[in-house]
């Protein structure tokens, strides 16, 4: 079976699909499965379901139609930003998923690489068949609190006075230029710590970033940390949009659906059902890549 082009979608594009398509998705694409969506799938058994389905029956049924041929798990975000800002090593962003477990094996002379299942993939597998662990419904129970718990209006009321410093910008392309000139900004320091406020939560490996930045000679952001450049406008573009009205502050959910754009460059295609996603994805796509709408993706695969 050849390799198709490397595929992000998020869970409402795959609830779409009936099972037949899901398989033809598996066929004709590499999936690269995000974090977020192990997360988002997880935290389904915290719902309460309509229809006279339970939540184990929904986490399953997603978990079914998951590609696993040809799927393979991305790491977490934060694991790649805490390694590139630590110089573990470079992120290469060039469409293909950032996978972990990697062991280096020697066979008949020739070197090669296993990569063992990871625990996302072990745990779909018993989802598939409605077996949960204890500790898999606390995780969901948390990723739901943490959710219900993110304050969005304070958020876009912290962004404010920097969207009417740019002239009140209301398009998104014109916000996310005015992201990518906030990093570009004199204070390189400042856009540093900025953007370790948003990921790196712990203060001493923070202090020991800037500390590593410095002795470095402080250069651009942008060229120092790639990864974590992209994910800081990901990031900036979010706040600002809110603070412009252009992004729903009410809806707690979109800080989940905008982290899928932290994935963007370790795939060729991205699809998705969601509106938030249609507007603001295309902003961030590299010239060789494509946004394709669930929809039509789903008419494709039926034919």
């Amino acid at each position: 079976m050849a390799q198709g082009p490397i595929l992000i979608f998020d869970k409402s594009t795959l609830q779409a699909l009936n099972p037949d398509q899901a398989n033809w998705l598996d066929n004709f694409f590499m999936s690269n499965i995000t974090p977020l969506f192990y997360i988002e799938t997880l935290a389904d058994l915290e719902k309460e379901v309509k229809a006279g389905k339970t939540p184990e029956q929904v986490v399953g049924e997603i978990a079914y139609k998951a590609p696993d041929m040809q799927g393979h798990p991305n790491l977490y975000h934060l694991t790649l930003i805490w390694g590139e800002l630590m110089g573990k090593g470079e992120i290469v962003m060039e469409g293909y998923p950032v996978v972990g477990g990697g062991k280096p094996v020697m066979y008949e002379g020739a070197t090669g690489i296993i990569y063992k299942q990871s625990p996302e993939e072990e745990a779909f597998n018993r989802w598939k068949h409605g077996e949960f662990l204890e500790v898999e419904r606390g995780i969901a129970a948390r990723w739901r609190q943490e959710v219900e718990s993110l304050d969005l209006k304070a958020m876009a009321a912290s962004f404010k006075g920097i969207h009417q410093a740019a002239g009140r910008p209301t398009k998104l392309e014109d916000i996310k230029a005015l992201a990518d000139a906030i990093i570009d900004g004199p204070d390189q320091e400042a856009v540093l710590r900025m953007g370790l406020a948003f990921t790196i939560s712990d203060e001493n490996w923070g202090n020991q970033i800037v500390v590593r930045w410095q002795s470095l000679g402080q250069p651009k952001i942008r060229e120092y940390a790639p990864y974590f450049t992209h994910v800081l406008t990901v990031d900036l573009f979010f706040c600002l949009g809110m603070a412009a009205s252009q992004i729903g502050s009410e809806r707690k959910s979109n800080k989940v659906d905008i982290a899928y754009l932290y994935y963007l460059p370790f795939c060729m295609v991205f699809t998705s059902r969601d509106d938030l996603h249609v507007r603001t994805v295309p902003l961030f796509l590299r010239a060789d890549q494509s946004f394709v709408h669930g929809d039509a993706l789903k008419a494709d695969l039926k034919r």
